[in-house]
């Protein structure tokens, strides 16, 4: 196996260390305990490695196609040391996610449109998942990078939402498109585009309500946001980001579910993976919903939002200290 040969860049790759210090400990403290005292990877082995994927928040389908996975390779390989496990659960994970999921998102890239007008990223998600933060700093990494961002102030209906996405524009100096709260967001979201189409905008990032409400409620609002934005820009949005807290653990399995019932969601941003142990839920929504992670939050500051790479979070997770 391969995916394990590269260098990773460091900085980056240091915060990522760091963000899933928990994780690495609490994994790899059930670890030691499962294979105390043996020698071979035997049943016994296996079902304490079950217990152990699934109490690091893995999830309960992703791990049986892991054990599965290891219990074909022991088969094969008729012998092996249980010292070599930590090194087969990373090959085997890394296997899975990299049959089973896209390509890599290949750094901090927006695609040019050939109709040249703004890419579209509706953001969604619950409150209190760190949307409007993941916002703002997605903001500020995009204007650093050269790109002309405009914000969508789409959550009319919370008081505070408003107010924290204008502070993000005040803080990064990227333009905001508001009105006053209740206002209807299908026309927050007309208004946005039409102004970045007016100004030769690259990318808008469209904040939309956070609440959970009934599935058909929620379809209906999504739906009209995306109609109204299509009068400007035909085939807008050109992302539809759902945003999980990944402390939450299996409580963010259910908001995907929830969120990927009620619309189309092609990319997901898994945040506060920093100061959990529950980093495991990375791997198994990238493996259950079929959808990319792009973005994973690992820390308060502005380059903290990082790009997701599935080898580099696997090396993290699963590295020995």
């Amino acid at each position: 196996m391969s995916w394990f040969k590269k260098v990773f860049s460091s900085d980056k790759k240091e915060t990522l260390d760091k963000g899933l210090e928990q994780s690495n400990r609490s994994f790899f403290d059930k670890m030691s305990r499962a294979v105390v005292g043996k020698s071979t990877v035997d049943d016994e082995v296996l079902d304490d490695l079950e217990e152990v994927l699934i109490s690091s928040d893995v999830g309960v389908n992703t791990t049986i196609k892991v054990i599965e996975r290891i219990e074909e390779r022991v088969a094969r390989d008729k012998y092996v040391n249980s010292s070599e496990l930590d090194t087969i659960l990373r090959e085997e994970i890394m296997g899975l996610l990299s049959e089973n999921n896209t390509e890599d998102y290949e750094g901090l890239v927006i695609p040019k449109l050939p109709s040249g007008d703004p890419y579209v990223i509706m953001v969604v998600g619950v409150n209190g998942v760190g949307k409007t933060t993941t916002i703002g700093k997605l903001a500020y990494q995009l204007k650093s990078k050269g790109k002309k961002v405009i914000l969508g102030a789409g959550d009319t209906f919370r008081a505070a939402a408003v107010d924290q996405l204008q502070i993000w524009s005040d803080k990064t100096g990227v333009p905001i498109v508001k009105q006053a709260m209740g206002s209807d967001p299908a026309s927050v979201a007309y208004d946005t585009v039409q102004s970045a189409k007016a100004q030769g905008a690259d990318v808008v990032l469209l904040d939309t309500a956070g609440r959970l409400h009934n599935k058909v409620n929620l379809m209906k609002e999504l739906s009209k946001i995306k109609r109204v934005m299509q009068k400007v820009i035909p085939d807008a949005p050109h992302d539809v980001m759902l945003v999980l807290d990944g402390s939450t653990g299996q409580n963010a399995f259910e908001q995907a579910k929830q969120f990927t019932e009620s619309t189309e969601v092609t990319s997901l941003a898994v945040t506060k993976l920093d100061g959990t142990a529950k980093g495991g839920v990375v791997i198994g929504i990238s493996d259950q919903f079929q959808i990319p992670v792009r973005y994973i939050g690992v820390g308060e500051g502005m380059d903290d939002l990082q790009v997701f790479n599935k080898a580099e979070f696997v090396d993290s997770f699963f590295k020995k200290g």
